[in-house]
């Protein structure tokens, strides 16, 4: 992150019984957005499986030969001692039980061959699940992010997914084996963070935090699936088992600017109203000195524009640029190639099993690689995974981002 950022004051006041927590002025200026350059979309390859279909190729990574996955979504990556770490939903293959997720692992630096992969497993030919004792981990049961410390991994989890209904609480998990056991750290949320996904900071570097030094993490939440706006979470790494460390941005204050820090999390302000998220996360670019919100608006959600979007931003709290499409299925030609169309619709592509013919395809969990990001301050291309549902299956996606003119912005919602 650029050495230019300073560290900031931070001062806690009570406010009606809320530990508030309110940081020394910053500038108030607005940002200058980025702007999605127009064409520059295109799927790099498909991550997962063994065919990949629309080329009539075999895979990279011939999951389901080497490891037996046959097909699974989500995909959120993370590095953890040198290593970038892949954490996927339910996968379907080789194992008999319904439901269960998987990760893999990678020293890949080069994305425009692909991302190759290596899933943990039980034994040769068999993948490893991610088993936490004491919670359920069923169909739509799932891993949302992960973070290090050096020693032990993190993942965060969504379970409590009953009778088809979405997961209604999220846990924090931890595992010092490479992700082999994990023992269950607390419960993370049943409100505003059912999906939390942590990008780890220098404290120093992030004027505002509510802690100036040393290392923390930055927890992007978002709540009821595909219906929820976008909150914003801290935690000191040397604290991330201690779930009363958490403070939840609140809104800035009206007088300064700044922004106040909550102890709890129903105090959480969102960060933009676009109540249509399923998954996102924010990441700061050093290429472009911005903060990059990437985050899928679904079709079943209640917000525009759909497709996967992306905003930028001086400071993790906002204010947040308006939201650019970098992928649109029908525009930059995802339907029809490689995200099956519903033949009760148009007849166009063979993609996905002979039982699924009438089930659309879709969009969803654009996980940003930052180990991959390259440009300069000008522009930047970024790769990220992208689930597409039928097939089951994850791809590599890149698109290309350019610095913009000034324009209006949205700015966060505030208390006062």
């Amino acid at each position: 992150m650029a050495s230019r950022l300073c560290s900031a004051l931070v001062v806690a006041l009570c406010l009606g019984g809320m530990t508030v927590l309110v940081a020394s002025p910053l500038s108030r200026a607005q940002p200058q957005p980025v702007s999605y350059l127009a064409g520059s979309t295109q799927k790099v390859c498909q991550v997962t499986g063994d065919l990949d279909e629309e080329r009539q190729q075999p895979t990279l990574n011939q999951t389901r030969a080497r490891f037996g996955v046959a097909g699974t979504d989500l995909g959120a990556p993370f590095e953890h001692q040198g290593r970038l770490y892949v954490l996927f939903g339910d996968t379907i293959g080789r194992r008999p039980e319904p439901g269960v997720d998987s990760f893999a692992f990678s020293d890949d630096r080069n994305p425009e061959d692909c991302l190759a992969l290596e899933f943990v497993t039980e034994r040769p030919g068999l993948f490893l699940p991610l088993r936490v004792p004491g919670i359920s981990q069923g169909a739509y049961e799932v891993p949302t992010g992960g973070l290090s410390n050096g020693q032990v991994m993190y993942v965060f989890f969504k379970t409590d997914a009953v009778d088809g209904r979405p997961a209604s609480r999220s846990v924090l998990a931890a595992s010092a084996d490479g992700g082999r056991t994990f023992r269950v750290v607390y419960d993370v949320s049943r409100s505003k963070f059912l999906t939390t996904q942590p990008v780890s900071v220098d404290n120093a570097e992030v004027p505002g935090l509510p802690e100036s030094e040393g290392a923390g993490v930055l927890l992007w939440g978002m709540g009821e699936y595909r219906a929820s706006d976008p909150y914003l979470g801290y935690v000191p790494l040397a604290r991330i088992e201690d779930r009363s460390a958490w403070r939840f941005f609140a809104g800035l204050d009206a007088g300064s600017g700044v922004p106040r820090w909550s102890t709890e999390e129903a105090d959480a302000a969102p960060l933009f109203s676009q109540p249509c998220l399923g998954e996102g996360a924010g990441y700061w670019s050093p290429h472009l000195g911005k903060w990059l919100m990437v985050y899928d608006c679904s079709p079943s959600g209640h917000g525009q524009p759909k497709g996967v979007n992306v905003r930028a931003a001086d400071a993790p709290w906002g204010p947040w640029s308006g939201a650019e499409v970098l992928f649109d299925p029908r525009r930059d030609e995802g339907y029809c190639r490689f995200i099956h169309v519903s033949w009760q619709v148009e007849r166009c592509d063979s993609l996905g099993p002979e039982n699924r013919r009438n089930d659309w395809g879709g969009l969803y969990a654009p996980y940003l690689i930052p180990r991959f990001t390259a440009g300069d301050d000008a522009a930047i291309t970024i790769y990220y995974l992208l689930s597409t549902w039928n097939p089951y299956q994850v791809v590599l996606m890149r698109s290309r981002l350019e610095r913009a003119p000034s324009r209006q912005v949205e700015a966060p919602a505030s208390l006062d």
